[in-house]
């Protein structure tokens, strides 16, 4: 099937992609959590996960390197806090050593991949004006 609209930048990062499958495994773990953790842990390791991919869409939007990196960092903190909050649902015994694991390799390759590409964004001099000028 063709697309007949416009794949925007940050869709082809594949930091990006790897943050939208771990809002979707998250998600789907979130939904055996205990109902009386509704509001406390379910709802704020949803609200984290989802906030690294939500915010490398958000920096690439933004004119300069120095803005983009500003929103990876968002994202890298994002992805610390999920991995607290995994670890906090594994102490409370929600969760498998195995899924503990399975879902903390997965944070620390996209926090590599973030800090990468956080590296590579502070790294460019020229916002939106001075390209313009040129």
């Amino acid at each position: 099937m063709e697309n007949k609209f416009f794949t925007y930048r940050f869709e082809k990062l594949d930091v990006y992609q790897l943050a939208r499958k771990i809002r979707i495994d998250i998600k789907k773990l979130t939904l055996n959590f205990p109902n009386d953790e509704k509001f406390e842990l379910t709802s704020q390791i949803r609200r984290s996960s989802s906030s690294i991919a939500t915010n490398l869409a958000e920096g690439s939007g933004r004119a300069s390197g120095a803005d983009q990196a500003y929103f990876s960092n968002i994202s890298y903190s994002s992805a610390l806090e999920t991995i607290d909050h995994l670890i906090y649902a594994f102490d409370m015994q929600y969760i498998s050593a195995e899924t503990y694991s399975s879902l903390r390799v997965k944070l620390d390759e996209i926090i590599n991949k973030i800090n990468s590409l956080y590296k590579f964004q502070i790294n460019q001099s020229e916002g939106l004006k001075e390209k313009l000028r040129k």
